[in-house]
């Protein structure tokens, strides 16, 4: 096999050299770096950057076994508005283009599948010599299903250490990957231009201790200068505290920066965000301080589920329970099933407490994390929309109009069907301009939001004297002179702090039912806390709050049509609001949720346009409310008091 890749490498190496070097020829100097001191910034980040930071091509070793033939080119075109011819033959093009890209094909066996598909079966059969690859072949040979069961068991043999030596030797898949990853990085400032589109270098790292999903998307600052200095980092067997080593690594030998991102939190059965380190060994400050240094943000939602809170852990919270339906069953591979005292490391709001609890105990708050959304699509195709939905995979595009009804696990084929992938989500960026640099930056600083696919405008400032009056001037200005944005932290002063919130419903979607301050605390026996306030709603004068609700906005879906009207809700909801309970030295984080009206879920529209029936079960999930969630500002006791 160590033959077999390396010819192939040395095949595609001539061919990098030959495209890179009439590309790069033709590149501005602009393009190649950080985008630093390339075009005019704002004073203040004044407008949300729209992107995805995980996407996965025909590099990915199980898109591609899924059936993706699209590699980062298609992403990034589709990306940046252009119409893409999809895998299955549809004309694919996003409504709006998006702001930037991060592509995170897995650093594990990158482009592996891909070269495997690609070599002769003589090959594979009397060189390679291995009977599961030689399965994995045919069976991708075969048609679509059997590549796609194929991928199962690749996945599902990953999970349970028990990968075939072609895939899991850490030499072999450092030459495969060399070509492919410089080849990108050259693509990546081709298509980078300052203030109109940024292209960010990452990967997918993925480690899955038995099944239970630990992955993290790696984000780069830099330009090729820097990123052709190292390689995707492996996931299998190695540990979160070895991908922080080679984060550290990258910094110190390049200058570059680089953070990671956790994903799926729902699927990782509580291991995500433990009490422990990895070893099961009491969380020290000096691991607490290096996962708060490299891990500032968290995906909060995207295609397989959503990982902000499960109803178990927030049964006062009547909005919970948004896109768990089916990802609540167990890990990834669903080989283990999920017990609900696994849910606090699950999930993002108690890892927020746990955050808090563990600076009390530390100094250091290794969960104090900002909030994004993004695709996790398999399809190249970054898209987060409802009515545009082209699935995780390659298998439930939409040329399967089954897709919605078709079972989708990966190892047993049960238990998750079609219609519980979400149709999510994106990362909005508050950034002074469109740079890799200004990008990355507003990520390191947690000035972000997830949103579940609509682009939603939303700001919020935390300070300690905002006003009713502030919203008449240049709140802007005040938000960032005497104040916080998302992300930002305050000091406790000794009276409860303000928040000035502004949310204005996306141009070209639904409108806003109402917006919530979440807030999490410790207690003052130091049990953690959390409450949800209902701050301000659309038609407040008529819709009077009973038993402590607010009386639900209403639901204008012809569902036999999948259209909606926003005869209901509000345009644009903005309110200062006061914490009415705090309490002097408390520990806290208020992060704010917008909700919008109710809308068609993608598998309405599916139903619509294939003229087929969904399941009493898939029906009753046909309509969501879609919604975004900010990044917290968290409050501190004074530096006195502390921890």
């Amino acid at each position: 096999m160590r033959g077999f890749v390396t010819r192939l490498c040395a095949t595609s190496l001539v061919a990098m050299a030959m495209a890179g070097c009439s590309g790069e020829a033709e590149l501005d100097p602009s393009q190649t770096g950080t985008g630093e001191d390339t075009i005019e910034l704002a004073e203040y980040p004044d407008r949300p950057y729209w992107g995805d930071t995980h996407l996965h091509t025909d590099n990915s070793v199980d898109a591609f076994g899924f059936g993706v033939r699209l590699g980062p080119e298609a992403a990034l075109r589709f990306a940046r508005g252009e119409t893409v011819t999809a895998t299955t033959g549809s004309e694919a093009r996003l409504a709006r283009p998006l702001d930037f890209l991060v592509i995170s094909d897995h650093s594990d066996a990158l482009g592996a599948t891909r070269r495997l598909y690609d070599a002769p079966r003589w090959y594979v059969k009397w060189v390679i010599r291995d009977e599961t690859v030689l399965r994995w072949y045919d069976m991708m040979h075969e048609g679509p299903e059997q590549s796609q069961l194929a991928i199962a068991e690749l996945i599902t043999a990953a999970a349970n250490d028990d990968i075939p030596e072609a895939f899991a030797d850490p030499e072999r898949a450092r030459e495969g990957a060399m070509d492919i990853w410089n080849t990108q990085l050259g693509l990546l400032d081709r298509y980078n231009e300052p203030g109109v589109f940024t292209a960010l270098a990452g990967f997918e790292w993925t480690l899955m201790p038995d099944g239970n999903n630990l992955h993290r998307v790696v984000m780069f600052r830099d330009g090729s200068d820097r990123t052709r200095q190292t390689l995707p980092f492996p996931g299998l067997n190695t540990t979160a505290e070895e991908l922080w080593d080679y984060m550290t690594a990258y910094e110190e030998q390049t200058g570059g920066r680089v953070l990671a991102i956790p994903h799926n939190s729902n699927l990782s059965n509580g291991m995500m965000f433990e009490t422990t380190t990895t070893d099961g060994s009491p969380m020290t400050a000096q691991y607490a301080a290096m996962r708060a240094r490299m891990e500032p943000v968290v995906e909060a939602t995207q295609i397989k589920g959503d990982s902000e809170t499960h109803p178990f852990l927030s049964p006062n919270d009547e909005m919970a329970g948004f896109g768990v339906k089916g990802w609540e069953l167990g890990n990834l591979p669903l080989t283990q099933r999920a017990t609900p005292d696994m849910y606090e490391g699950s999930y993002v709001r108690s890892a927020l407490l746990r955050g808090l609890s563990l600076e009390a105990q530390l100094g250091v708050n290794p969960y104090a994390f900002g909030m994004i959304g993004a695709t996790d699509s398999h399809t190249a195709f970054a898209t987060g929309d409802e009515d545009n939905f082209y699935g995780k995979h390659t298998g439930n595009e939409p040329a399967n109009e089954n897709r919605a009804a078709e079972p989708q696990n990966l190892g047993t084929r049960e238990g998750r069907y079609g219609w519980q992938y979400l149709a999510g989500g994106y990362a909005a960026a508050w950034a002074r301009g469109n740079t890799r640099a200004e990008i990355f930056d507003a990520f390191a600083r947690r000035e972000v939001y997830a949103t579940t696919g609509p682009r939603m405008t939303v700001r919020v400032f935390g300070g300690f004297d905002f006003t009713a009056q502030d919203w008449d001037g240049d709140w802007v200005r005040a938000g960032y002179t005497r104040g916080v944005p998302m992300g930002g932290e305050l000091e406790d002063r000794g009276s409860s702090p303000s928040f000035l919130i502004s949310a204005m419903k996306d141009p070209d979607g639904a409108n806003l039912d109402r917006v919530q301050v979440v807030k999490g605390w410790l207690d003052a026996s130091g049990n953690a806390q959390e409450r949800v306030y209902d701050v301000v709603w659309s038609d407040m004068a008529s819709r009077i709050r009973r038993g402590g609700r607010v009386p639900a906005v209403g639901d204008t879906v012809d569902r036999a049509r999948a259209t909606y009207t926003n005869d209901i809700g509000a345009g644009e909801l903005r309110t200062t609001w006061v914490d009415p309970d705090y309490s002097p030295g408390q520990r806290a984080f208020y992060y704010v949720r917008v909700l919008e009206i109710p809308t068609p879920r993608w598998t309405l529209f599916d139903a619509l346009r294939f003229g087929i029936t969904l399941s009493e079960e898939a029906m009753e999930d046909a309509v969501a409310q879609e919604r975004a969630y900010t990044s917290p500002i968290w409050l501190k006791p004074a530096s006195s008091e502390a921890p």
